[in-house]
């Protein structure tokens, strides 16, 4: 199976690295479902009075030539389009950790499944 690289935007500068097309299906998946709870959240903390019920939060991996792992915690965003996420991209050489904008992962997840 060979991977063709998927390229993230970041607030300065990008990263690329070696990622299936089936690993992106399964990510792409998670982020529908993170979406869904932080709308959840958003929801609830606009009407009044209403307890707001902690959502689950995002813990996304993927082992393949390199380590990527994704967490977002959709209980302290107010929006979706406000919501970071932290990235950590590994292999045996070097580790990069940083916060990324969740609205630019899914757009650059959806440019990278259009290529299939």
């Amino acid at each position: 199976m060979t991977s063709t690289p998927l390229t993230l935007n970041l607030v300065a500068g990008s990263v690329s690295f070696s990622f299936s097309q089936q690993a992106a299906e399964e990510l792409k998946a998670e982020i529908n479902q993170l979406m869904q709870r932080l709308k959840t959240v958003a929801a609830k903390s606009t009407s009044g009075g209403v307890k707001v019920i902690p959502q689950a939060n995002l813990e996304y991996r993927y082992t393949g030539e390199v380590f990527v792992e994704i967490f977002c915690n959709p209980n302290i965003w107010p929006t979706p389009f406000a919501a970071k996420v932290l990235l950590t991209i590994r292999n045996l050489g070097i580790k990069l950790t940083t916060e990324a904008e969740l609205t630019r992962i899914i757009e650059d997840v959806n440019q990278y499944l259009e290529q299939f």
